[in-house]
Order: structure tokens, then sequence, then C-alpha cells
């Protein structure tokens, strides 16, 4: 059946207005991306690559018809800029810090909650295509689509632009997330959970993968973190080891001496610490 075109779903920004919903779906108005490409800071010479990084596959389940991309493989692209480009830039910042070091701090920076920022930044969500569905159950708010769009848009602007370009974008997008990951230092979770543990148990934390979701190029990676046998904590990340760090970064606050905890007393979920007394009970 024919689909009309008052059943798409649209940008919010251009369902007011019909002369504006009418062009921005049939490509008649070539300055309908200006808000975007000002906060983007960078103007498209093929507006039709950063329709399709606002494509979310749902709108096209419903608009069959429609000769357009989804925005997956530009945001398959855009994950490998934005390492590339927010490593440089650390590098650049830290030019002291190690490997192991500069990757967590990347981690900081590029994950979802920080892609989801950067998409509210550019109000994003107000211009993606998405389907009823996905529209009315949050879409344009759910930090994961809106991570998604991030890195679609930088691919786009990659493929548009080169290099130059997309650092230059990614430079002032993130420039506010740079700053903060220098002023708070940098912080190993892991080591300072595992000094913790060795202070308190004389043990050593111990991580476990229980779960991966996702496609093989954007797969997010869930790790609980173990303290004498007792699950602490379990964070997530788009590796392994930022699964870890964010785990890590979780049991510090249940484990006693960290300020956040409520007590300095007892132990984390029933642990108790390990005496050299053998009196002790």
């Amino acid at each position: 059946m024919a689909r009309s075109r008052s059943d798409l779903a649209v940008p919010e920004a251009y369902s007011y207005r019909r002369v504006r919903y009418t062009a921005f779906v049939t490509g008649l108005d070539s300055g309908r991306y200006d808000r975007l490409e000002r906060k983007l800071g960078f103007s498209f010479r093929e507006p039709s690559l950063l329709e399709v990084a606002l494509t979310h596959k749902s709108f096209l389940n419903e608009t069959p018809g429609l000769k357009r991309g989804d925005n997956e493989r530009l945001e398959f692209l855009g994950d490998a800029v934005l390492g590339l480009v927010i490593g440089h830039l650390l590098m650049e910042r830290f030019p002291t810090l190690r490997e192991g070091e500069l990757s967590v701090m990347r981690a900081r920076i590029v994950n979802e909650q920080g892609l989801a920022e950067v998409a509210l930044d550019l109000d994003l969500g107000a211009w993606l295509f998405l389907g009823k569905g996905e529209d009315q159950t949050g879409g344009r708010k759910k930090p994961s689509l809106l991570a998604d769009a991030t890195e679609a848009v930088v691919g786009a602007v990659y493929l548009d632009g080169g290099f130059s370009a997309v650092f230059d974008v990614l430079r002032h997008l993130f420039a506010s997330r740079l700053g903060a990951v220098e002023a708070s230092g940098f912080t190993d979770f892991k080591t300072r959970l595992q000094e913790r543990a060795q202070g308190l148990l004389r043990e050593t934390p111990r991580y476990a993968l229980v779960g991966q979701k996702g496609p093989d190029h954007d797969k997010t990676f869930e790790v609980a973190v173990l303290l004498g046998g007792k699950e602490l904590a379990r964070g997530d990340g788009r590796s392994k080891k930022e699964a870890e760090q964010r785990a890590a970064e979780k049991a510090l606050g249940v484990l006693p001496g960290d300020p956040t905890s409520p007590s300095q007393d007892a132990g984390p979920r029933g642990l108790k610490p390990t005496s050299s007394d053998p009196s002790t009970p």
C-alpha cells in the first residue's frame, strides 16, 4: 500500500510547516541542514551524505520506496575515525602518558554516554529520520541511538571533507570533554581497585566477561569484577578493557575507604577483611 507523506516520521524541526516538510522529503531545500552545519562547524558539499547519517533503519523499514541507505555503514566508519582523531588529540595533549593510560582516557571520552552528550549538544535527535514506532518510544532521546548517529555524522564528515575537516570538527566538538579529562587527571580504576583490595582483603580482583551484544563491528561487552568469590559490580564498554575499567570504577564505590561508600567498617556485600592475626575470627 502506498504511504502518504503525512505518515512519515520526520525531524521535529521540520514538522511544523508543511512547505518545509515537503522540501525536506523531496530534497528541494538545499539549505535545510544549515543550523546543524553551523553547530558542526562544517558545510557539506554532498548533503545527501548527512541525510544518510541521520537515517535510522526503522525509517527505511516504513518507507520501502525511498532510495536511501541507513546510517549503519557510516556509523562503522565514524567509530574508526573517532578512535583515530581522539587518540591523536590525547597524544598531543599528554605526551608523557603510556599506551595503557591513553587507552583508558580515550575510553572515558569515546563511549555511549559521551557520544550521546555530543548529540544533545548538536540537538541531533531533532534531525533524525525515525520510524513511527522508534519515534513514539523516545528514540530521539535514546543514548544508544544518539551515540550511533554521532558516529555516523562523523563518518559522513570524513567522506565529504577528508581527514583535515573531520579533525577540526572533532577538536571543536570534544574540546570541553578533553579539557575535563585533563582537569580530572588520569585515573586507572583497575590499578586503584587492585591496590585497595590488596590492602583490605589481601586478594586480587578477578574480571569475567558475562555478556556481549551487537554486531561484530559494534559490540558492547559486559564485564563483572569479583573479589573473594563475590561479585562487586558490572561495567560495559565498546571493548573488554573499557568494560573492565568501568566495572572497577563502580566497585571502588562499594569498597570501604572510598569517599562515596556509606560505611568505612563493613566489607562489600558480605566480604570481611582478612587478618594476618590467627586469633582474629
